[in-house]
């Protein structure tokens, strides 16, 4: 998923000579190619996730695209409050990246486990919530955040996903279906949806056809696939 989200921001950052890249001290072995081919709109903050977010939201209010990059708790839980007073409640153009979603960094300890970070990400003010399943996902939502001009959080897993999305999408805010199936339905949001896959094929042996739903934008919430599925409105729903 990094790679993806590294080479779909150098294809927008060729187009928009307002994109930026920040990182705190980390990506090496991923972030290099911005680097090297826009060495004036990348910078290394260092080990101040604080002043990272600062910058981004100075920047951002400077009419910059500012992408901030880290280990997943780090561009969140670190600098929390200047997510919240500079940039969420200003609707700053800063869209924060984080790598390394749960415990993909285990071996690291507890300080780099990225478990809350939906939770807390969700409440604040003004900000999109991607959560993409695949190298797809990742792309469209990449995407999305560099021309939406809003603030927005994107987690990703560490490496080496899967592509799951079989079908052509265009819209990453909308959930879209992985299989199908009549006698149960299946929400994932992340790396997780491959797992919910494989609960798929496990519920078929039982005689159960079992639907896998990937939703890849947490906030706003898109609720219009199950009315869709159903036929009935939202109120009179009982999916």
């Amino acid at each position: 998923m990094r790679t993806t989200f590294i080479a779909t921001l150098l294809d927008v950052a060729e187009q928009d000579s307002n994109v930026w890249l920040l990182c705190g001290d980390l990506g090496y072995s991923v972030l290099e190619p911005f680097q090297q081919r826009f060495p004036e709109r990348f910078c290394n903050v260092g080990v101040a996730e604080q002043n990272m977010a600062g910058i981004a939201a100075g920047l951002a209010h400077a009419g910059k695209t500012v992408f901030i990059y880290s280990i997943g708790n780090f561009p969140t839980f670190r600098c929390l409050e200047q997510l919240r007073n500079d940039v969420c409640y200003h609707g700053a153009d800063v869209k924060v990246v984080a790598v390394g979603a749960g415990f993909a960094y285990g071996s690291q300890g507890y300080t780099h486990h990225a478990l809350e970070d939906i939770a807390v990400m969700s409440v604040l003010p003004n900000l999109e919530v991607f959560v993409p399943c695949d190298p797809v996902e990742v792309r469209l939502a990449t995407l999305a955040m560099s021309i939406s001009r809003k603030p927005a959080y994107m987690r990703l897993s560490r490496t080496g996903e899967p592509v799951l999305t079989r079908s052509e999408l265009s819209d990453p805010r909308r959930p879209h279906f992985l299989r199908e199936g009549g006698d149960v339905m299946l929400l994932a949001s992340g790396a997780i949806a491959a797992n919910c896959l494989d609960a798929a094929d496990t519920l078929a042996r039982e005689g159960l056809h079992a639907s896998v739903v990937s939703v890849p934008c947490l906030k706003p919430f898109e609720r219009r696939l199950r009315q869709a599925r159903c036929g009935r409105s939202q109120a009179a729903c009982n999916c």
